[in-house]
């Protein structure tokens, strides 16, 4: 099957009309959105003083994203490309600042100081919510390996 077949098929896959039943599922309003919690992650105050000490920090905040993801309260995390101070983000299924703090906070590099966060209630397309479930159809091996 060439990628336009391939391409055909997932188009088949997904429907095109709205679906009352999956819009609930996803807790989404009328216009299709929810609302969710952004964290920006910062470059913190405390940065690593050694490869392997950064090495293993770094592990262990790939570790914590891998099982806010699995919880299902993390929906997608990511870094940013460039050497700016602004880290990654991350984007919480909850519309409580105080529990998308708490989660954050479970992140080694955060208890290290070494990213701070900034968090910001946000309001986008409750389809993001697939996210979980999709990307490991994408993903031919983990980041936190």
């Amino acid at each position: 099957m060439d990628e336009k077949e391939h391409l055909s098929n997932i188009r088949d896959l997904i429907k095109s009309e709205y679906d009352p039943e999956l819009a609930r599922h996803y807790g989404a309003d009328e216009y299709g959105m929810k609302r969710y919690v952004l964290a920006f992650l910062k470059r913190g105050p405390k940065r690593t003083s050694t490869k392997a000490e950064a090495d293993r920090l770094q592990k262990a905040h790939l570790e914590n994203i891998s099982r806010l993801a699995r919880e299902g309260s993390l929906i997608l995390a990511g870094p940013f490309l460039d050497e700016d101070d602004l880290r990654g983000i991350y984007l919480f299924d909850t519309e409580s600042l105080e529990e998308a703090r708490r989660l954050v906070e479970s992140d080694p590099a955060i208890q290290a100081e070494s990213l701070v966060m900034e968090l910001k209630e946000w309001y986008g397309s409750a389809a993001l919510m697939a996210v979980p479930q999709i990307h490991p159809m994408v993903e031919k091996r983990s980041v936190s390996e």
